[in-house]
């Protein structure tokens, strides 16, 4: 709630809609080493534990991540795009190696 004056008049206005928020109430997560910690949520009911499966210390986007040569995913990869990289090479890349031919040429 808060006040607002109008006219000179103190009015009392409430800020949201009654009945239509969660309840938003202290809970208890239990971290995958056992570590826990309060904090408040709309997750179940006052007082309920939340038993984590993932948590920063365990999951690989925080911890390093994934060796891909240990799972095959880079072989995988490579093996289907083997063949892109001589399709696609730059447009500069035959002039260049004519200009490498001509300065060995050149040379010679």
């Amino acid at each position: 709630m808060f006040y607002r004056t109008i006219g000179g008049t103190i009015m009392e206005t409430n800020m949201a809609k009654a009945g239509i928020h969660p309840d938003y109430h202290t809970i208890t997560v239990v971290m995958t080493d056992g570590t826990r910690y309060e904090t408040r949520s709309t997750y179940g009911k006052e007082g309920d534990v939340i038993q984590l499966d993932v948590d920063p210390k365990t999951h690989p986007a925080w911890v390093g991540g994934v060796n891909l040569r240990k799972t095959g995913r880079l072989e995988s990869f490579t093996n289907r795009f083997a063949g892109i990289a001589s399709v696609n090479k730059s447009p500069n890349a035959t002039a260049d190696a004519k200009e490498e031919k001509k300065d060995e040429a050149a040379s010679a």
